[in-house]
Order: structure tokens, then sequence, then C-alpha cells
């Protein structure tokens, strides 16, 4: 187990450069909105979920490197990683945290996976997110998920419904810049993800992951949410990456984001207000010839269900 007590800190520099490179505009990151927002229980702006899931991730990708001496795909075959966290909590900036990743389970010898639980924590022992990253040989979030029947979606139109209805189209380009910036706002080093003098390029999961917030705002804002007065929450993500289509990615490179949800409408845990509804979504993020790249579960919470 390791911990890095007192270490981590997120100013509002950090929530600006990771909420404009994802083009995430929810008003809870946004500075000049979120007092906007009914009824704020944080008093400021908080930190996106999916950098504080990028710092867990990148320290757990540096105990594969360097602590197991483990390169996932190549050498295991595990070729899936996937995230599984559960917020209870919120950063607001100017907050110092920890992050204790406990003692990695490595079940490679015997034809298994790698996975590791993490907790973030404030320094008054506060937490605020918990999950686990495992390494495995198939996708643990939506197996059976089969895009065979997806048209070709480089002709169809941006923010569009398609096939029937079913899906919400959020088309990104990814750029090194972007990338770039969102590991630096998360807190992590730059070089371990890009070198252009070694023509080495590797995006990170959880950048290419967290585009799906802005697809789900706008499919949300296109049908004429208020974020102001019917504020939304993350209260779990569920991911999968294939990390040989990540490894192949570039600068430039088509992301197609397909919306599935509201799935349905249950009861939230015991960490969420007890009047509050669970909305569930399911993305799918699909680059060339309709290839999976990650597909993902989101629960969020309404925190004004009446």
């Amino acid at each position: 187990m390791s911990t890095t007590r007192g270490r981590y800190c997120f100013q509002q520099l950090h929530i600006d450069v990771a909420r404009n490179t994802t083009d995430d505009f929810n008003p809870f990151h946004d500075p000049a909105r979120w007092r906007a927002i009914r009824d704020n229980p944080f008093g400021s702006t908080i930190v996106l979920g999916f950098q504080t899931e990028f710092l867990v991730s990148d320290l757990i990708e540096r105990r594969h490197r360097v602590g197991l001496g483990v390169a996932v795909g190549a050498d295991h075959e595990l070729h899936f990683s996937n995230y599984e966290f559960r917020f209870v909590g919120a950063l607001r900036p100017g907050e110092h945290f920890d992050v204790e990743l406990r003692k990695t389970v490595d079940k490679t010898a015997s034809n298994g996976g790698l996975s590791t639980r993490a907790v973030l924590r404030r320094d008054d022992n506060t937490p605020v997110l918990m999950g686990v990253q495992s390494e495995s040989a198939a996708p643990c979030v939506l197996a059976d998920a089969d895009p065979s029947n997806l048209p070709d979606l480089s002709q169809l139109p941006d923010r569009t419904m398609i096939v029937d209805g079913r899906f919400f189209l959020k088309r990104k380009f990814l750029t090194t810049s972007n990338g770039k910036n969102f590991v630096l706002a998360g807190l992590g080093r730059q070089q371990d993800y890009f070198d252009e003098l070694a023509d080495y390029v590797s995006f990170p999961p959880m950048f290419t992951a967290a585009l799906s917030s802005c697809a789900l705002l706008e499919k949300a804002w296109q049908q004429g949410y208020d974020f102001h007065a019917d504020p939304v929450v993350y209260t779990n993500h569920r991911i999968s990456v294939d990390r040989r289509l990540q490894s192949a990615l570039r600068s430039n490179e088509r992301l197609h984001l397909l919306v599935e949800g509201p799935l349905e409408e249950t009861a939230t845990p015991h960490s969420i207000p007890a009047n509050s509804l669970a909305q569930r979504y399911c993305v799918f993020g699909v680059i060339r010839d309709n290839a999976i790249l990650f597909r993902a579960l989101f629960q969020l919470a309404t925190l004004h269900p009446g």
C-alpha cells in the first residue's frame, strides 16, 4: 500500500484547463456560473471527476511501469483497462488531498489480470473517490456490445439522434495539444504521454473517456435541460478501454461518441441525498471501421428531483 499524503491540490487553473480540453461546460466547474446553480451544495466550483480519475490512474500506471515492470497489453495480453469509480464527495479548488493505492493484485501467472484499489481523501480524511482499476483480457463493462449494425458514422451529421433515435451522436477530433493539457490539468507528467522528439504519442485512456461529458452535456442542452435549475452530479463511472486501439490513436483522429439514455431512474446510494434520483447513461467511443475504443456506464444523481 502506498499513500501520497497531502501532496496534491487542484487550483482553479487546473479545473479551467481540464474543462477546456474536454469541452465540458458544466456550470459546476465554471467560475462565472457556479453561483447560478440552485442551492449549490459545494459553495464553489468543483474539480472534474475525470480529472481525479486520471490522477489515480496515472499513479497506478506508474506503478505498473516501475514497480511491477509490467507492459500490460504486450506482456500478458491484458488488452483492456477497466475503471470502476464511485464518487462520495467533491474537491474544491485549493483543497489538499491524499491518494492511497492498495497493493496490486497480480494474477497474470494464472492467466488472470491485475487490479489495484484506490481511495482519494481530503486532508481531514474525508473520502472523495473510491474505486479500482483492473487490466483484463476482455472488457468488464458492456462486454456484449455489438457495433455491427451501426451505419457509417463519418457520414452522419454531428449532434444528431441516430439508429432510430437510440443514440445521440457527438463527434470529436483528438489533438495532442488537448491531450497534453489534460495531463497537466490532472497533475500528471506530459512527457509520459507525448514526446515529439521521440515520435511518441500516447493519449491517456481517461482523456478520451472524459470527452463523454461533452457528449452528455450537449445531448441535454439540445433537449432543453436547465443546468442551473436542475443540477446533476456523477455518482459512478464504469469504463472499459481497448488499449490496442488506444495506443494507435494519433492527432486529428476522429472519435464518435454515442450516448444512450437515460436508461432508468433508481434510488441513489446512501452517499447522495435521500430524495435524489439516479440516471444511467451508456456511452460508446467509436473510431474508424466502427471499432469500439471504449464503452462506459455513467450514473448521475439529480440534486433537486422535485
